[in-house]
């Protein structure tokens, strides 16, 4: 008998947590009833793939080879019905469209209007991403294309740069930085950082953190686990540490946390606003709006896209 896919997400739990009430936990199971499914699927397969010991579980060599095309096949599945969903919109006229942070008719209203007025039949829905954990690719698994500043090269996905923003410190009126009214790289390089949660990317965290600038990881990082913008700001406003975020972003936060400002950071590289997707997407879409995306650069002059490029690739 064949796995079955419930049991295969099931043993990987298992293995990434280490420990059967903590996975139980996050599958939302009862733990005896996790581990007679565990206990099931050894026992159709006829081998152990768990060590038990009081202080948790361990994956058995049988079962570290078992775990890997495990989560292969999980993972096969998944784009398989990612895939299927890509169809489905591009059939339907739907373009799903994904954001971090502020949304993105707001950073560019008028370039989602010439969209609208190009694909009037097209139905443009949003979904708010989480901070990029793992490729960029992965991160755009559920979306046909997103607009993101500054993502990680990925091979899988393709990026269309339209133009560039400064990087701007934002930080608790109580910090000492707060009552500059502009800061430069040396001021802030030593300063303590926000940090994210160990799953997001780390070159994208790395960018916000200055790192680019640094050369490395910043002497001091907090041990903070922000997994979006909104909980960065509001960790931010603790006063324990400061990050940065592009000045589109930065301006507003102030207007909803009273206790945080933003301050100019008038030297440091710029961040990059783009469009980007996967290489193997299915929905036609997609290349419409990068179209109408490269006319409306065109028409404001040229020149931001082609200084996004450059800073992009640099």
């Amino acid at each position: 008998m064949l796995p079955r896919l419930t049991q295969l997400r099931y043993l990987v739990t298992v293995a990434e947590e280490g420990q059967m009430t903590r996975a139980a936990r996050k599958l939302h199971l009862a733990q005896p009833a996790l581990s007679q499914a565990i206990a099931q699927l050894e026992s159709e397969l006829g081998v152990e793939l768990l060590h038990r010991n009081p202080r948790g579980v361990t994956p058995t060599e049988a079962g570290e080879a078992f775990l890997a095309k495990a989560r292969t096949a999980l993972a096969a599945t998944e784009d398989a019905a990612l895939t299927a969903q890509s169809f489905a919109r591009a059939a339907s006229g739907e373009l799903r469209f994904g954001f971090l942070g502020l949304p993105p008719f707001d950073k560019a209203p008028q370039l989602f209007a010439r969209f609208n007025d190009a694909q009037p039949q097209a139905e443009l829905s949003f979904h708010e991403l989480g901070f990029p954990c793992g490729s960029t690719a992965s991160w755009l698994a559920g979306v046909d294309m997103a607009m993101c500043f500054s993502p990680t090269p990925d091979p899988e996905v393709d990026v269309e740069p339209l133009w560039t923003e400064p990087r701007t410190v934002i930080a608790s009126k109580r910090h000492p930085l707060a009552r500059r009214a502009k800061l430069t790289l040396k001021d802030v390089l030593d300063e303590t950082f926000l940090g994210c949660d160990p799953s997001v990317e780390e070159t994208w965290a790395g960018f916000w953190r200055l790192d680019d600038h640094r050369g490395g990881r910043a002497a001091r990082v907090t041990s903070d686990c922000a997994l979006s913008a909104s909980e960065m700001a509001a960790l931010v406003a603790s006063g324990r540490a400061i990050t940065t975020l592009a000045a589109s972003s930065a301006a507003l936060v102030p207007k909803v946390l009273a206790d945080v400002v933003a301050i100019p950071l008038i030297d440091a590289d710029p961040a990059v606003l783009a469009v980007a997707w996967r290489c193997d997407h299915h929905n036609p879409l997609v290349e419409a709006f990068v179209m109408v995306a490269r006319e409306h650069v065109s028409s404001d002059g040229g020149a931001p896209a082609a200084d996004a490029a450059d800073a992009l690739s640099s």
